[in-house]
């Protein structure tokens, strides 16, 4: 059997956040968020993993990343730029600055992975049993016809301090995804979760699946992909601020029957940093699991 593979999204341009969150240091001895997510992804027992990254960034990344991870996992680098998967005679706009999105940037790793994959953000914390539950999906349900998304408790996701976006997933009776829905803003009201729409309140189960961007795919969705992305490029390569989501793709595997998404769920605590008023939120988290003792002090020593 041919191990599962991680590939990270690492390529954002992190607007909100200000600098590159990606390696930032969080962790007792300044271990990144995506640190936690490869030890996590090691003791489930994956073997590689993938970045994707930012050409000009590699350096740096790459300096980060590499002593750290050097005889732990198989590493691999693929870049994300504005021109992949583009045919020259496209209509981009002339004002688009930055690369199409996440389904882009997965679509960029086609020739580095050839065996079923997992996707997660490289700023978000998942915890172990998400990576437990994705590396079993993979190797024992993962197809070309029923790939899977890791679906988090919407009650622990959610911030005390505001509204956040999150995409709520909704589920047939044998747990596959049959839409997910983009919540704006959601947020807590007492004890009780709301989100807005259209200038109107409205109450959400705290405890429906919402998507972090945690997928398990095969590798029949980059064909998939290279095909849905050159039609959206001739219908949308012409908005400078256009992207190309996971969910578009998710959205036409399921509703034109190419197959099933099965909603694999986890009790896993989920927080991440989206602006720096988040970073000491995180930083405590972390330091609060080291304590309890699920990760050692020193995560790489």
């Amino acid at each position: 059997m041919q191990k599962p593979t991680l590939v990270i999204l690492a390529a954002g341009m992190a607007s909100r956040y200000g600098k590159m969150k990606q390696i930032e240091g969080f962790g007792p001895n300044k271990e990144t968020i995506m640190d936690y997510s490869i030890f996590d992804a090691i003791r489930a027992g994956f073997e590689k993993v993938v970045f994707i990254i930012r050409e000009e960034f590699e350096e740096t990344f790459k300096a980060i990343m590499e002593p750290k991870l050097a005889g732990k996992i198989k590493t691999a680098y693929v870049y994300q730029h504005l021109t992949d998967f583009v045919h020259a005679d496209a209509a981009v706009s002339p004002e688009r600055s930055k690369p199409w999105g996440t389904a882009h940037a997965v679509l960029c790793a086609k020739d580095e992975v050839k065996e079923n994959f997992v996707v997660i953000n490289a700023d978000d914390f998942y915890g172990e049993d998400g990576f437990r539950k994705a590396y079993e999906f993979c190797t024992t349900a993962c197809s070309d016809t029923n790939y899977g998304i890791i679906g988090y408790t919407l009650s622990k996701t959610l911030s005390k301090n505001g509204s956040v976006s999150r995409g709520v997933c909704k589920a047939d009776a044998n747990g596959k995804l049959v839409s997910i829905n983009e919540r704006t803003k959601i947020y807590w009201k007492g004890e009780q979760v709301f989100f807005e729409e259209n200038g109107q309140e409205f109450e959400e189960d705290p405890a429906s699946p919402v998507s972090m961007n945690f997928w398990c795919f095969s590798p029949g969705v980059f064909a998939l992909s290279e095909s849905l992305f050159s039609q959206f490029i001739k219908e949308r390569g012409m908005e400078p601020k256009a992207e190309f989501f996971i969910p578009i793709v998710a959205d036409h595997f399921i509703n034109t029957g190419k197959g099933t998404i099965q909603i694999v769920g986890t009790d896993a605590e989920w927080f991440g940093v989206t602006y720096p008023e988040d970073a000491p939120t995180v930083e405590a988290s972390i330091s609060a699991l080291v304590n309890a003792g699920a990760y050692p002090p020193a995560l790489w020593s």
